[in-house]
């Protein structure tokens, strides 16, 4: 069975960083830009640790603004 490996892509200028993406990822994966904001003044969401994404899409879902997407590859 093959491994599936996850990728979030984020629109950092819709960010408006309500945190619910980061508090649904199983993996911690994501988190909140310390330091950058984004054309609105919001620290919005990156992926953190990007190995760790298992691409289940719950920071997707769970965003209010639709602004994640999240791509899925399988890995040998």
């Amino acid at each position: 069975m093959a491994k599936i490996k996850g990728a979030v892509v984020v629109d950092i200028n819709r960010c408006k960083g309500c945190d619910l993406c980061v508090d649904a990822c199983p993996v911690d994966v994501l988190a909140l830009e310390p330091k950058e904001v984004n054309d609105k003044g919001y620290h919005y969401a990156y992926m953190a640790k990007e190995q760790g994404c298992i691409g289940c899409a719950s920071c997707g879902y769970v965003c209010p603004d639709g602004c994640i997407t999240v791509y899925k590859v399988k890995v040998d």
